[in-house]
């Protein structure tokens, strides 16, 4: 029997009715990568992989995936529910791998979690092959955060930093790779819409969060109908990007 994971607020949860915004927006996240990059036949290392099902979407497109994250009982659960992906339970600073045998390393809403980022960058330098792609996504913090100066403790308490667009690319690209894009995942235009009309989905759910859980009939209902295809991805607007996506190619010593 598959064991369920209590969602904590610190990963996505699919199958969670009041989640299904933040799942179906990661999910879009997976599929743009998927729809992105020739994955067939690839190893692909997802670094935190949480639940687990950004990684069976990866296994899905072609991918020979190992998903890697440091909970036990979080890689016990990925293990059971997800039995056509390898997976292993080790810290992100010190991947199961040897030296450049790795085509991607695919981390997803991870890095601002971390307590060293740069130590978990230059060890996916060190598992990727020459000119291997990394793909990392984080929410964008002048979107969630505006008030918040570069290194400042976020108010998300789950969070150890949140990154801005140029932050991110200076980051990765001081470890050793060449950064060939950064993306922005928005709401799409019937999202867009709905805000019009009744204001941020994202504050609305976290208001009806702090409220001690009382969620109005009609925001329940607005989550119940989000869909992956409810976000774009495309060239960065700092402003506007709800997260950031970042890829990146490695260089040779």
């Amino acid at each position: 029997m598959t064991q369920e994971l209590l969602l904590t607020g610190e990963r996505t949860v699919p199958g969670v009715a009041l989640e299904n915004y933040w799942f179906r927006r990661h999910e879009a996240a997976y599929q743009w990568v998927i729809d992105s990059f020739n994955l067939a036949g690839a190893l692909v290392v997802e670094a935190g992989c949480g639940e687990g099902y950004g990684a069976a979407a990866l296994s899905r497109a072609g991918a020979a995936v190992l998903a890697v994250d440091d909970d036990p009982a979080t890689a016990d659960h990925a293990r059971v529910r997800y039995p056509q992906v390898r997976v292993a339970q080790a810290n992100l600073v010190q991947l199961p791998l040897p030296d450049a045998s790795v085509g991607f390393i695919v981390s997803m809403q991870v890095i601002e979690h971390l307590w060293d980022v740069r130590a978990f960058l230059r060890e996916c330098h060190r598992v990727l092959a020459p000119a291997g792609t990394l793909i990392v996504s984080t929410p964008n913090r002048i979107t969630f955060s505006p008030d918040l100066g570069r290194h400042e403790p976020p108010v998300n308490p789950f969070h150890r930093e949140e990154f801005d667009a140029g932050q991110l690319g200076d980051l990765v690209s001081g470890e050793g790779f060449e950064v060939t894009a950064i993306a922005g995942l928005q709401h799409g235009p019937r999202l867009l819409a709905a805000e019009r009309a009744s204001g941020s989905l994202v504050q609305r759910q976290i208001d009806a969060i702090l409220s001690g859980g009382t969620w109005p009939t009609r925001l329940k209902q607005e989550v119940a109908q989000v869909t992956s295809g409810d976000f774009t991805i495309g060239p960065v607007i700092p402003e506007e990007a709800l997260d950031l996506i970042v890829t990146a190619r490695r260089r040779s010593p």
